[in-house]
C-alpha cells in the first residue's frame, strides 16, 4: 500500500520453531468465498467487483482478468471472524502483469492487514481499512528494483516501534527481498499484549507494538473514535491492489 519511506536498520535474522500441523487452522473453506467478506473503494459491501477475488484447488487470488483499467478501486477480502492473540502462515505469490492504470507503488505489491477495522464501518469511497499492514511485495533485480519486503504500512493508524511510537505511513524493513515467481513464506505472531512479529522465508522484518488510531488520516476515517484508542483485535484482510497475486496454505492457530 502506498509510498515507501525509511528502511530501518537490519535485525537478527530468525528462524520459526517447527509446529504440529495439527495446532494449525485452514482459513478459507474449500473452493468458496464463505468465511469472508468483500469490500472495494467505491461499491457496496460485499459486492465481488469485476470477480477479483476468486478461490480454486485452495489458492485465493486477486484476479484482474476481467478488469480493463484501474480507476482507484483498491479491494480487500476480510475475515468474517475477529482475532486477537494468534500465529497466521501463508504463501504468496504475484503473478502476469500489473493491471493498467495502477499505480508505480503497487507494482508487484500486496498485503495482509492485521487488527483492520470491519468492511461495514468502512466509507463507501475508503480505499483501505484501519489496520496493520504487513507489505508483500517482489523485486525485480533486473530492473534495479531492490525494494525490500515484510515493510509496515499503517493506514489511520501508529504503532510503536522499539518503544517509540512511529508517525510514518510507510517503513521499510531494509530486508529480506524477494524475487520471481515462486511461492514466498510469510508467518505473523500476535501476542496477547499487542506486540507483532512478522517474517518473510523465516526471517525476522519487524516487531511492533500498541497499534492506536490516527485521527488526521483524511484517507482512512476515523469515525467517532479519538487518536491513540488501543487497537487490540480485528480482522484479517488480503488486498486486490492491482498486481494479480495468489495466496495459498492460509492457516491461523488461535492462542
Amino acid at each position: 500500500m502506498r509510498h515507501l519511506l525509511i528502511p530501518l536498520l537490519a535485525t537478527t535474522l530468525t528462524a520459526c520453531a517447527p509446529d504440529s500441523a495439527s495446532d494449525w487452522t485452514p482459513l478459507l473453506n474449500g473452493d468458496d468465498l464463505s468465511g469472508w467478506t468483500i469490500k472495494f473503494a467505491n461499491q457496496p459491501v460485499g459486492e465481488n467487483y469485476r470477480n477479483t477475488f476468486r478461490i480454486k484447488d485452495g489458492v485465493l487470488s486477486a484476479d484482474f482478468s476481467e478488469w480493463e483499467d484501474f480507476n482507484g478501486e483498491f479491494g480487500h477480502i476480510f475475515s468474517d471472524a475477529t482475532y486477537t492473540s494468534y500465529d497466521l502462515r501463508f504463501q504468496y505469490r504475484h503473478i502476469g502483469e500489473q493491471l493498467s492504470g495502477g499505480p508505480d507503488w503497487a507494482l508487484r505489491n500486496n498485503g495482509v492487514m492485521l487488527h483492520a477495522q470491519s468492511p461495514e464501518t468502512m466509507a463507501f469511497e475508503q480505499g483501505f481499512p484501519r489496520c496493520l499492514e504487513v507489505q508483500l511485495l517482489t523485486a525485480d533485480l533486473s530492473e534495479g528494483d531492490t525494494r525490500s519486503n515484510g515493510n509496515i504500512c499503517t493506514p489511520g493508524t501508529h504503532v510503536f516501534i522499539d518503544g517509540e511510537l512511529s508517525r510514518e505511513h510507510c517503513i521499510g524493513s531494509g530486508k529480506a527481498i524477494t524475487e520471481g515467481e515462486d511461492w514466498t513464506n510469510v508467518r505473523v505472531e500476535v501476542d496477547p499484549d499487542g506486540t507483532i512479529r512478522q517474517y518473510i522465508n523465516d526471517e525476522l522484518t519487524f516487531t511492533t507494538s500498541g497499534l492506536q488510531v490516527q485521527t488526521d488520516d483524511a484517507q482512512t476515517p476515523a469515525g467517532d473514535l479519538a487518536e491513540g484508542t488501543s487497537i487490540t483485535s480485528g480482522h484479517i484482510a488480503f488486498q486486490a491492489e492491482t498486481h494479480p497475486t495468489e495466496f495459498r496454505n492460509i492457516e491461523i492457530r488461535e492462542r
